[in-house]
């Protein structure tokens, strides 16, 4: 009895003193920034990259802001990135006019949009622009196909959700048009399902017929993976939804110093999600490898010590741009970053005490290098099957091990930890029940 409480004061010093360390490391910048190196656009002039778009790995199209010269630019791609070349200016008839949307539905077939009357359509991959009148004004555009496009503008009197069937020939008002707070954005993830954003979160699943509010939520970039998941960054950092958006879930990013949110995110696929972070002096990636579960995040330094705060796309795992709305450049990778640097808070007080959801100590504790861990879900029968993941950290809260990653219908259940392959030391483990983590508790293995 003696010789266990001994071990658990000391487990207890051990974690206080490794915990001080690991949080104190959050000063550190991390210098592996080779991942990432600056973009040179051709000389626009002062214009900044306002929207891109890429068919594929290799061919991509950009719209700018407009410069001191009144210009603005279409841009295009056929090496993922490395070059750009002008394909249409446009010279507005007042300064304070730039392209803010591009979107391609093939490889012949594209849309820009700017704020005012015409919209632009290439039939030939971008080779010649065409001007269509549309009399709108719109802040941002989604585009469904060849023929669907939809526009939105936040005018008092006449703002709101405009669509056309036939290429932009003649538009439709939709939904609630006029009044304070219309849509100033909007986000098509198909055909029937998007948002948009005024003063308030709005959804349609009717192809923007109707919108009904979700309540108390807005956005600052969006994009779902599937009609379920998603995600969409906020003033406060990130939010994840399993249920199209009805609701939204925050995931807790790095504690950086000197940093905060950023405006912009892209999903590779279910697991991998970038996202803008901002610092002061370098450009910041938040990055997670597992849904959201934990975030992590990498430094990419350049010449000019640019800072990011306008979008982010990836071409694929590898390929991946960002911009600053200050410089004309962005910055560029072909290697998918360079190493992230992941962190779990495993030991703070952001789990949620649900009456549902039990993770029990693992058995036995200390072990060598097998033990066996009990979780119980406790919902009624006939509920919905719970999205259960289980997660083991190193000290340094590291993900070494997934345990359980599937649905479970109610039940109590017993999984085995097996630490052959690690080393001696203190790991913890979380219950995550639908994004959202319940619980956390520590284990000590000793070879």
């Amino acid at each position: 009895m003696k010789l266990q409480k001994y071990i658990s004061k000391v487990l207890d010093i051990l974690i206080a003193i490794v915990l001080l360390l690991f949080f104190a490391s959050f000063v550190f910048r991390d210098g592996r920034i080779s991942g990432w190196y600056q973009q040179f656009f051709p000389n626009l002039n002062g214009s900044t990259i306002t929207s891109m778009t890429f068919l594929d790995s290799l061919t991509g199209y950009g719209v700018t802001s407009i410069n001191p010269d009144t210009l603005c630019y279409i841009l295009k791609t056929t090496n993922g990135g490395d070059n750009w070349i002008i394909k249409y200016s446009y010279k507005p008839p007042y300064s304070n006019i730039s392209f803010n949307k591009i979107q391609f539905v093939d490889n012949n077939t594209g849309y820009a949009s700017a704020e005012y009357t015409s919209l632009f359509k290439t039939s030939n991959g971008g080779d010649n622009w065409s001007t269509i009148y549309t009399g709108l004004y719109p802040q941002d555009m989604a585009v469904i196909n060849k023929d669907t496009i939809l526009l939105v503008y936040s005018s008092i009197l006449s703002g709101g959700v405009y669509r056309s069937i036939n290429g932009g020939l003649s538009w439709q008002a939709l939904g609630p048009v006029g009044g304070n707070g219309q849509p100033g954005s909007i986000y098509m993830f198909n055909k029937d399902m998007g948002f948009c954003l005024g003063n308030q979160m709005r959804k349609t699943t009717n192809g923007g017929v109707n919108w009904f509010l979700i309540p108390g939520e807005n956005y600052w970039g969006i994009q779902l993976i599937d009609s379920l998941k998603g995600w969409k960054t906020v003033g406060a950092g990130i939010k994840v939804t399993t249920n199209g958006g009805l609701n939204w879930i925050s995931q807790q990013l790095p504690n950086l110093p000197n940093a905060y949110s950023g405006t912009n995110l892209f999903a590779i696929n279910k697991d991998t999600v970038w996202m803008i972070g901002n610092e002061y002096y370098f450009g910041l990636f938040y990055k997670t490898t597992n849904g959201g579960l934990n975030w992590g995040y990498q430094f990419a330094d350049t010449s000019i010590h640019i800072t990011l705060d306008h979008f982010i796309n990836f071409v694929n795992a590898k390929i991946g741009l960002a911009s600053s709305s200050y410089f004309v450049s962005e910055i560029h990778t072909k290697t998918g970053g360079n190493d992230t640097t992941f962190f779990t808070s495993v030991n703070n007080n952001s789990s949620i005490i649900s009456h549902d959801y039990i993770l029990f100590q693992n058995y036995p504790n200390p072990f060598n290098p097998k033990s066996n861990i009990k979780y119980e879900i406790k919902k009624e029968v006939g509920s919905q099957k719970s999205e259960v993941r289980i997660i083991v950290y190193d000290i340094s809260g590291k993900q070494v091990a997934i345990l359980v990653n599937e649905n479970k219908n109610p039940g109590k259940y017993e999984v085995v930890f097996d630490g052959n392959n690690l080393s001696s030391g203190i790991y913890f483990y979380s219950l995550y029940v639908d994004g959202v983590r319940i619980d956390t508790k520590k284990m000590l293995m000793i070879k």
